[in-house]
């Protein structure tokens, strides 16, 4: 199904997430998700929160929540610096879900000096855990 594999990087703040070759590398975009194989143009873009996806040389899949960054592609080599990342499976959902509550209350009770749109990404991002967790956890 894939010819050859590339080098791939996952960096956060904390620690590398990922580092080796992979077949597949599939990130949310802020315009759309996007998919990197083997041979792929070069390209600097903007990660959005949504799923990064990892198709390993072992054909296992990985997939992460993020809530943004910055990915590289050049010369068979993908770099991703990552705000957060976490995988699936380390989603804490209780606390995915008490972080979308707080965020709910910011946004609804609209105090004076509260950040606005601090909260509403901190909704998204609390989301796009829950979600993800749902959709892929067993």
């Amino acid at each position: 199904m894939f010819d050859k594999p590339f080098k791939l990087e996952i960096i956060s703040p904390n620690k590398v997430i990922y580092r080796g070759e992979a077949f597949a590398f599939t990130a949310p975009g802020v315009t759309g998700s996007f998919q990197v194989l083997y041979n792929h143009a070069p390209l600097i873009s903007e990660i959005g929160i949504g799923l990064v996806k990892i198709t390993t040389t072992s054909g296992e899949e990985k997939k992460f929540a993020t809530s943004g960054g910055f990915v590289e592609v050049k010369d068979n080599s993908v770099v991703m610096l990552a705000e957060t990342i976490e995988a699936i499976e380390e989603i804490d959902l209780k606390r995915a879900e008490a972080a979308m509550e707080r965020a709910k209350k910011r946004l609804r009770e609209r105090k004076p000096g509260t950040d606005l749109q601090r909260a509403e990404i901190a909704l998204q991002r609390a989301l796009n855990r829950i979600r993800l967790v749902r959709l892929y956890r067993i």
